[in-house]
């Protein structure tokens, strides 16, 4: 059969469709009308099957679960207010409302039981600090040329270390002040030291990039380890390993093998400078605090992140490990800004609340005096344990230099814990001691 013989397709679509317009345009709309009744219907169903099982707990749940604590009170059936014939039945209708809750019996069974958990809550409230004999200033030290930023206290004893604005580190006599050696080398401000319990070595950082290992036998330097990218503001050594930890404007923090000198991981993750860093023997064996207002928590040997802590709400300055309790604490600027911290998952204790400052530096002994310092000169001592402030203090500047010169930078406890060395401002080193 050839294709020509058939009609073209337009005109009988055409037709089609106009059939069928008028075949149900025509239809009469009387079937619809049970439209809305099916569909609440079909809802009905469908809310059976689906939450049948689910309105009620099973028996055996039911039957565990008791009071959980005060029930809200029930609600009584409002009257709606209708439009009435006048004034007065309205103010009847309003009158009947009655908002007053229906008493709820107590979850606890008896009294006694809720004196004593009131008991609990008072004893819990009102722990006493531990007494701490109160420190005062027993000497200022005065020889560097800049603002002191950094200082470290010998293993043994003997004597401590500051590094300054100045660019030179200077060694001290601890019992009598006594300057006993220039170390130059820095062509920037030194901003971390850190001496060596099992080598004869001084390690120092600076904004100059340079972290320089100084054999304290001959004076001099001996390693340079090259890797920051910025300014080098703190460094820590690892109690137990010879690894150096160290950490800057880079916004990381380096490990080195200390005699190799190698890098053995860069610590990246924070997103601005990280202002401290420290080292302990048990994990988290690495801490850092960073002004982008976190601390991490590092797993040193994967190199990667164990938890971050944001509970700052402002750049993160200090860091301070308790010597012989799990656990340390952080400080940074702005209200309910010096916190402790519980090791190893870095559980939040409490604040340490009222050093209304920028803290710039914080210390604890192992008799549980923790110092914080600020930027504008206030000194706070606390009682570790119970974040009690025993004595508030406050920098007094040398004779000479300026009021606004009263910053405390750095500090740190000697090794008995009983004298308090802090660095400032105002180019001088203080020394505060125990009263006895």
């Amino acid at each position: 059969m050839s294709t020509a013989a058939l009609p073209p397709l337009d005109p009988v679509f055409r037709r089609a469709a106009k059939r069928t317009r008028d075949i149900f345009a025509s239809c009469p709309d009387e079937g619809l009308g049970d439209e809305e009744k099916s569909a609440r219907m079909r809802l009905a169903v469908k809310i059976n099957d689906e939450y049948r099982d689910y309105k009620q707990l099973p028996g055996p749940l039911l039957a565990k679960q008791g009071l959980v604590g005060p029930s809200a009170p029930k609600q009584p059936s409002q009257k709606m207010i209708t439009a009435g014939p006048g004034a007065t039945d309205t103010s009847r209708l309003i009158a009947q409302i009655d908002n007053t809750p229906t008493p709820q019996p107590s979850t606890f069974t008896s009294s006694s039981q809720l004196s004593q958990a009131l008991t609990l809550h008072k004893t819990t409230r009102t722990i006493k600090p531990t007494y701490h004999p109160p420190w005062k200033l027993t000497r200022v030290i005065s020889g560097h040329l800049g603002w002191v930023r950094s200082v470290a206290v010998e293993p043994g004893n003997q004597w401590f270390a500051t590094g300054a604005g100045d660019r030179v580190i200077k060694v001290w006599d601890l019992a009598s002040g006594e300057l006993k050696l220039s170390l130059t080398g820095h062509i920037s401000t030194v901003r971390g030291l850190a001496v060596s319990s099992r080598h004869p070595y001084l390690f120092s950082c600076g904004e100059d990039k340079m972290v320089k290992c100084w054999d304290l036998e001959a004076n001099k330097v001996i390693r340079h380890y090259h890797g920051h990218l910025s300014g080098v503001y703190s460094l820590s050594l690892h109690p137990t390993l010879d690894v150096l930890v160290t950490a800057g404007r880079d916004a990381s923090a380096r490990v080195w093998d200390m005699r190799t000198k190698a890098q053995i991981h860069v610590l990246a993750g924070h997103t601005a400078t990280v202002a401290d860093v420290k080292c302990q023997e048990s994990d988290p064996q690495v801490i850092t605090g960073s002004m982008d207002s976190t601390i991490r928590l590092w797993d040193l040997a994967a190199g990667k992140t164990m938890v971050t802590l944001t509970h700052h709400k402002k750049s993160l300055r200090a860091l301070a490990i308790h010597p012989t309790e799990y656990s340390f604490a952080s400080g940074s600027a702005g209200g309910n800004n010096i916190k402790k911290w519980k090791c190893p998952e870095g559980t939040f204790v409490f604040n340490f609340g009222g050093h209304n400052a920028i803290i710039n530096t914080l210390s604890v002994n192992a008799e549980g005096v923790f110092f914080s310092g600020g930027d504008n000169g206030t000194l706070s001592l606390w009682d570790y344990d119970t974040g009690i402030a025993f004595q508030n203090m406050e920098d007094v500047p040398q004779p000479g230099s300026l009021e606004a010169e009263a910053g405390v930078f750095c500090s740190t406890f000697d090794v008995t814990g009983t004298r308090l060395i802090t660095g400032g401002a105002d180019k001088t080193i203080k020394v505060y001691s125990e009263q006895s």
